[in-house]
């Protein structure tokens, strides 16, 4: 939409918000907050037979469109901006029940929307619940002396969606038998050592790994057992 002047636009009635005081050439009144230019006038909506129509400020672009389409009658509303030096839109009139029939349409679409959201939800939940059962069952295979709240821990830890842990991983998620040891090891060094304090009292992560290998090793082979399983 361009133009110094004089507003122009394709898409039928055009009414202006004026930058500076105008009065209805027809009934005198004003200033005008909107107007209509016949033939160089200004009309106000009432002369120019727009004054039913609501104004709907520019922003919600499927509200608009289905407004103007629920609407027998519509305008596009411009102003004046000085600082490009053209009109720019500003919303567009429609009718009052055009208005609330769209409205209405669109709420139902937000309703859709919701509901899919939900189902996709529970979807999602299903499918984390279920391999984060799958997930500790692997680790009671490979760990049998692991105690089974705790294999359940560590499955639920390390299977957070969008977690970035070891069970998200491409890895993870085929239940290799790699990452699967390596939650369980990665449990162990925090849950069973002291590895946080190594770490916290400014000890390298290395060399803190080396110093609790030791009590890390020991409880693999506990879990381990005699029901066989491999060792990190």
């Amino acid at each position: 939409m361009t133009g110094r002047t004089t507003p122009s636009h394709r898409a039928g009635l055009l009414v202006v918000q004026p930058l500076r005081r105008r009065h209805c050439a027809e009934c005198r009144r004003g200033p005008l907050a909107l107007l209509v230019l016949e033939e160089g006038a200004p009309r106000c909506l009432d002369c120019a037979d727009l004054g039913h129509l609501v104004f709907l400020p520019s922003g919600d672009t499927a509200l608009t469109r289905r407004s103007r389409e629920e609407s027998g009658l519509s305008a596009v509303v411009v102003r004046f901006d000085r600082r490009r030096g053209r009109y720019e839109r500003q919303g567009v009139l429609v009718e009052e029940a055009g208005l609330a029939r769209a409205e209405a349409r669109c709420l139902a679409d937000a309703e859709v929307r919701r509901r899919r959201r939900v189902r996709d939800a529970r979807r999602r939940d299903a499918e984390d619940l279920g391999f984060t059962e799958a997930f500790a069952r692997e680790i009671r295979r490979l760990f049998p002396g692991c105690p089974a709240d705790r294999a359940e821990a560590i499955a639920a830890h390390a299977s957070v969606r969008g977690s970035g842990r070891v069970g998200r991983s491409a890895a993870g998620r085929a239940l290799s038998e790699g990452a699967v040891v390596s939650a369980v090891v990665a449990s162990v060094r925090h849950v069973d050592t002291s590895y946080d304090q190594l770490l916290m009292s400014g000890i390298a992560r290395h060399e803190a790994r080396r110093r609790i290998a030791g009590v890390v090793e020991a409880r693999l082979r506990e879990w381990i057992g005699a029901g066989g399983g491999q060792q990190a």
